[in-house]
């Protein structure tokens, strides 16, 4: 076989946390996006350098503080175990929650960057017509903002696929549990194993490459009208 139990049980961890952490930050991301996409306030640019931290940081640094965040010490940790549950260090969970967090500019920017190119036109067209701030949203730029919704899903999943340093910091290497395919793939070069490291990570970069070909592909076959 070219990939064992353990390297297709590191993969469906991988894919899992990729969807996962895919689809919280297209919940949480919209509509922070949005509102930096339509607000006037002077100071916007303290949240977009805050979203736009894990861009610049070392993932070891971030890993870091999310660890002892989660830790049973932490104030994320001591949220969990205040509710009877579980610290997420070193958990699927606390692999999500880093994972969001790392990947947070890779959603939240194209989707701001869509929202913006919406221009104001249209929303106010929709509002002498009776439309609610709800309506506008979802009838108008939702649509009109399709493919920068398309292109934040493609890379916040991408990109939580290739993480390390993160998920290696708050997840550790358990398998069956936290150990992805970019900590199998360090494994097997620390074993001098090439052979199954190679595979593992031409695989990843078949995957990525396809994924990203596809996006591309529809963002410039269904290029919306921008109207201003």
């Amino acid at each position: 076989m070219i990939f064992d139990e353990a390297a297709i049980s590191a993969f469906l961890i991988t894919f899992k946390l990729a969807a996962v952490t895919t689809a919280v930050l297209l919940v949480l991301g919209t509509p922070l996006a949005w509102w930096l996409a339509r607000t006037g306030w002077r100071f916007k640019f303290i949240p977009e350098a805050v979203v736009a931290m894990p861009l610049v940081l070392p993932p070891t640094v971030l890993g870091f503080y999310l660890l002892i965040a989660l830790g049973p010490n932490g104030p994320i940790g001591f949220l969990f175990e205040s509710a009877g549950l579980a610290s997420p260090a070193f958990t699927f969970t606390g692999l999500v929650i880093g994972s969001v967090i790392y990947s947070l500019p890779f959603v939240v920017q194209p989707l701001q960057g869509a929202f913006e190119a919406i221009g104001s036109r249209p929303l106010e067209v929709a509002a002498t017509l009776g439309a609610s701030p709800a309506d506008r949203f979802f009838s108008v730029a939702v649509p009109i903002a399709w493919p920068g919704f398309l292109t934040a899903a493609v890379l916040g999943f991408a990109h939580t696929i290739g993480e390390f340093g993160v998920v290696l910091m708050i997840g550790g290497n358990i398998p069956g549990s936290t150990r992805v395919v970019s900590i199998a793939i360090y494994d097997h070069v620390e074993s001098l194993e090439y052979a199954q490291a190679h595979w593992l990570a031409g695989s990843l970069m078949v995957i990525s490459f396809i994924i990203l070909t596809v996006v591309y592909g529809l963002n410039r076959r269904f290029r919306p009208i921008r109207l201003k």
